[in-house]
């Protein structure tokens, strides 16, 4: 497919193997004032498809200074409908704009007939969606000129008539798109808590060859009717403890890649969120002297 022989390195190399965080507007200032020593920042596209304003001057300012990945939650790839060519157009003047490193979205679906649902919802795993999901990643690739990377998403609940496990579902995507992959790490823990699922033989069994960026978070623990652990992907805390476990995990088999924290509410101070990238970076360092050791000894 055309997809597959979009090149990426340039923009791959924007973008260094170090933390990086959601960049808000409540820290602003503090990174104008202070230039933090923070690998890059990703910003949701929806958040700036505007014109102008205060925001595409800050953006535009703290761009010249670092790195800058680009998310989008609103394309709404796994739709069983046409994408919107007015939203793919707004995303990629955005990006000829800002020259992000990396561009991602997600293996969900927000738009139907009625509307736009303020939800990722989940996408069933079947031949029929994964033509779609295909055709639709193919279209964004050759629309923006270069690689998006896709990323797994948190679940609640299987489809009765999926036919693919969600690794080789997700696998075979990469393969006839030839799209690289974002890995969601507390995605991977929200899921296997919710479906029962073992997250480090997701992590083993993933197609990791094809991962370009990580995302880490924090979740909301609740139970569901039957008194059974349920967990809600918020973005409203710290990253909790087993996700940090996972994430060493997936490193040590992967190598350092770009790693966001991603804290969209309830949004911490500037310290308590660096704190956050410090040990990110810090997981990612250890890992790459441990291989440089392992490689001297070899």
């Amino acid at each position: 497919m055309a997809s597959q022989s979009i090149a990426n390195d340039r923009y791959q190399k924007a973008t260094p193997s170090r933390s990086g965080v959601g960049l808000k507007a409540e820290h602003y200032r503090t990174i104008l004032d202070s230039n933090p020593a923070i690998g890059f920042f990703e910003v949701h596209a929806e958040n700036y498809m505007g014109a102008g304003g205060p925001p595409h001057r800050y953006l535009t300012e703290i761009r010249n200074r670092y790195p800058l990945s680009l998310h989008g939650v609103g394309l709404s790839i796994g739709a069983d409908r046409p994408l919107d060519r007015d939203h793919l157009q707004r995303t990629k003047d955005l990006i000829d704009r800002y020259q992000p490193g990396l561009f991602s979205e997600h293996l969900a679906w927000s738009t139907h007939d009625a509307g736009f649902f303020n939800d990722l919802l989940p996408v069933p795993y079947t031949a029929e969606a994964l033509a779609r999901v295909v055709e639709h990643i193919d279209e964004v690739q050759e629309t923006l000129g270069r690689q998006m990377l896709l990323e797994n998403p948190s679940t609640y609940l299987a489809f009765a008539d999926s036919t693919y496990s969600e690794i080789d579902f997700i696998a075979e995507t990469a393969r006839r798109t030839g799209c690289g992959l974002l890995l969601d790490v507390n995605n991977v823990h929200v899921a296997s808590t919710n479906q029962h699922w073992d997250p480090e033989r997701y992590i083993g069994e993933y197609p990791l060859a094809h991962v370009q960026e990580i995302h880490l978070a924090g979740y909301t623990p609740e139970a569901d009717e039957k008194g059974r652990p349920l967990l809600i992907d918020t973005h409203d805390r710290p990253v909790d403890q087993i996700v940090w476990s996972l994430f060493e995990y997936a490193i040590e088999r992967l190598g350092p890649v770009p790693t966001l924290i991603e804290w969209d509410a309830k949004v911490p101070t500037w310290p308590e969120l660096m704190a956050e990238a410090d040990r990110a970076d810090a997981i990612m360092f250890a890992a790459e002297r441990k291989d440089q050791r392992h490689a001297a000894l070899g």
